[in-house]
């Protein structure tokens, strides 16, 4: 990794024929066995120019793709840096006309000085110019952001994008790409998560889920606009490939679901309200196992002179059952459902765990009637079944 720190004016040109002027305060080049990886700009810009990059969604700078501010929203009076990255596909024509980073600073800063309009242009010659008069390596669509930050009084506050968690040169890499997109949309999640968690509940919020979700959609349509001709091959690779973690994240996130994961496991915990109660469930990821195990979580603890007759009334209700199996642990008297399967291949579609959750679920509210009767009640395992049944 080799940098330059610069300062030279740098002008970039939008998809809606504008241009941007920004000023370039250090460059960064990754090479690996002679062959350029990485380009990395960082950029000042004033308030007004991040507003247009922000309205405009510049350097593929999505809503949709952004974390939380770390400490506040932007001031209005002070200059805004970006960190931003060249789109893989360029980094060859950038390195036939550049070798380290000053040269590549020097090579950027002509061309936009070529493209930009002389001082002394008539007013004809002052209309925007076609995003084809522009080189593309200073298209803004051609940059992915990957942080944004403010110096302030109090510090820095900023974000980080998505872009930070799954960096567009890892698409160059098909044997690689889609293991690294799902942990890196399963680590943008996880952050961004912790970031809007509240403290008495510990809950995502509403707006949570639905940015989560608008990330895995934009993605997809992000990845629709940037590799048209490979769509399907990227699509079907992230789909087939991704983490089982990263997979049931994205199909609880879609489904609705209020979640937290389990700091340090690869465990989401959530409620469910069924008719006749409230339990809390987990979503277990055993990566390693390939396996996907889902359980409901009995509200209340069994007494310890309860337990062999509670465990008469589960072993009645489990025999029969296809799908899952009751289980209670003798120590402390925890009951709970449990449904799993086996993620052959690595495959694990959404309509796979929905059928295993809501199977668990309905199940689970079916029961509890007759497990709260005999936990609770005189009755006997053989009467609860009974009263289950109907």
């Amino acid at each position: 990794m080799e940098n330059y720190p610069s300062n030279q004016s740098l002008t970039f040109c939008d998809r809606t024929q504008s241009t941007l002027t920004t000023r370039v305060v250090n460059l960064v080049l990754t090479t690996q066995e002679d062959t350029l990886n990485e380009c990395h700009l960082t950029l000042q810009v004033s308030p007004a120019s991040y507003q247009q990059i922000d309205t405009q969604a510049l350097f593929n700078l999505n809503p949709e793709f952004r974390s939380p501010f770390s400490k506040g929203d932007f001031l209005p009076d002070s200059d805004i840096q970006l960190e931003i990255t060249l789109k893989p596909d360029l980094l060859p024509q950038l390195s036939e006309h550049a070798t380290t980073p000053e040269t590549a600073a020097t090579y950027l800063a002509n061309l936009s000085q070529q493209t930009s309009l002389s001082p002394t242009a008539s007013p004809s010659e002052t209309e925007p110019q076609s995003p084809s008069s522009f080189n593309p390596l200073l298209n803004t669509e051609n940059w992915f952001c990957l942080s944004v930050k403010q110096e302030q009084d109090s510090g820095e506050t900023g974000y980080t994008t998505f872009w930070n968690y799954v960096n567009p040169t890892i698409l160059n890499h098909p044997e690689t790409a889609s293991k690294q997109i799902s942990e890196g949309i399963t680590n943008f999640a996880e952050n961004w998560a912790a970031a809007n968690l509240t403290a008495a509940t510990k809950d995502i919020t509403e707006e949570l889920v639905k940015g989560i979700t608008n990330l895995f959609d934009g993605f997809e349509t992000w990845l629709d606009n940037a590799f048209p001709q490979d769509n399907n091959n990227h699509t079907d690779s992230f789909a087939s490939e991704e983490s089982i973690l990263a997979t049931i994240i994205a199909y609880f996130t879609k489904d609705d679901w209020t979640f937290t994961k389990l700091q340090g496991q690869s465990i989401l915990q959530m409620a469910y309200q069924g008719e006749n109660g409230l339990w809390n469930c987990y979503a277990q990821a055993r990566e390693t196992e390939e396996q996907f195990v889902f359980y409901s979580i009995y509200p209340e603890l069994v007494s310890e002179e309860k337990r062999l007759t509670m465990a008469e009334l589960l072993t009645r209700l489990n025999y029969g059952l296809i799908i899952g199996n009751f289980e209670m642990d003798f120590k402390d008297g925890e009951i709970r459902y449990k449904t799993s399967i086996a993620v052959d291949d690595n495959i694990l579609t959404y309509q796979v765990i929905k059928r295993l959750v809501y199977a668990n679920l309905t199940i689970m509210d079916h029961y509890l009637p007759g497990i709260r009767a005999v936990m609770d009640g005189n009755i006997s395992p053989e009467e609860a079944m009974v009263q289950i049944e109907g």
